[in-house]
């Protein structure tokens, strides 16, 4: 190729890249609001608590505070609770393992009502920085947890604290309320291939 085609490729590409960059400069000077941000990351494909769990993360890395509610999973070795414990994060654990295993209702909504009793307590604390309310969904579409009333700690909650809400099939309400709304689509998941999950890689 010419030296001339190299140099009008390289110009358009340009302009390209230009035009891109002068879009994303608007957007980043059109957002001025400066507050926590509530997220859902819902969906029934694998990464959601995953990738609530990799925020945490991130905000310790930045000397932030974080805390974490964690409800269905708690009779499972969890890596992350692991880590992020011996990194000064608080964990309230519903320790009851999935619902489908425990078959009690009764068990379950007082485990469930204990957690989330921890939980309110950090929804009004300024000094959280970011609060991760794991599998919550679930507790809502189970009527464990009351959805008014989490719609409303979630509302009243300090203005510069960050809620990421995890789990399956999240009630309307909570999308609605919510600033970043995230679904993890499944497109193929190794367990469906009688594939068995991996410790430090699925738990």
């Amino acid at each position: 190729m010419s030296d001339s085609h190299d140099n009008k490729s390289q110009e358009k590409h340009q302009k390209r890249q230009q035009k891109v960059k002068d879009q994303v400069d608007a957007k980043v000077a059109a957002a001025d609001k400066v507050q926590g941000i509530f997220q859902v990351i819902t969906g029934n494909g694998k990464g959601k608590s995953t990738s609530g769990f990799g925020t945490v993360a991130r905000c310790v890395g930045h000397g932030q505070n974080a805390v974490v509610a964690q409800f269905i999973k708690g009779m499972w070795e969890c890596g992350e609770r692991n880590l992020l414990e011996k990194a000064g994060v608080p964990f309230a654990v519903m320790k009851t393992g999935f619902t489908w295993e425990t078959q009690n209702r009764e068990t379950d909504t007082q485990a469930a009502q204990q957690t989330w009793q921890q939980a309110k307590a950090w929804l009004v604390d300024e000094s959280i920085d970011l609060v991760l309310l794991d599998e919550l969904t679930y507790m809502v579409t189970y009527d464990y947890i009351d959805l008014d009333e989490v719609l409303d700690a979630l509302t009243n909650r300090p203005k510069m604290q960050s809620v990421i809400v995890t789990g399956r099939g999240a009630h309307r309400k909570l999308t609605e309320l919510a600033d970043t709304v995230s679904e993890v689509r499944n497109v193929k998941h190794a367990f469906e291939a009688g594939v068995k999950a991996l410790e430090g890689f699925d738990y």
